[in-house]
């Protein structure tokens, strides 16, 4: 707020006799443009910056959710394949009980 204060008394000091030449009015205007532009550049550059590192960040942590849910899958399928062996090792010695036991008596 101060500085378009400044601006609009320098506007107000160039229109009458103190400045004879138009180009300190053309220059503060031009001067703060650059200010702007520069301040506009580096606030776009760091949220530029903040979004990438986040994509990546997040890029990271879904590859590590697949890495987990895979090794999750991995271990529930060992699980169910271990299940899946000492039932068929039950069943056949079930199986096999009474014909021993049959075998014992005969």
């Amino acid at each position: 707020m101060l500085l378009w204060v400044f601006f609009l008394l320098v506007l107000t000091l160039s229109s009458g006799p103190h400045f004879s030449s138009p180009s300190p009015t053309l220059r503060v205007p031009r001067y703060a443009d650059a200010i702007f532009t520069n301040s506009y550049r580096k606030v776009w550059g760091q949220l530029s910056a903040r979004k990438l590192l986040q994509d990546i960040m997040s890029r990271q942590q879904a590859e590590r959710n697949q890495e987990q849910g895979a090794k999750v899958r991995l271990g529930r399928q060992v699980d169910s394949m271990w299940e899946d062996q000492k039932q068929m090792v039950l069943e056949s010695i079930l199986v096999a009980l009474p014909q021993k036991h049959r075998n014992s008596q005969g």
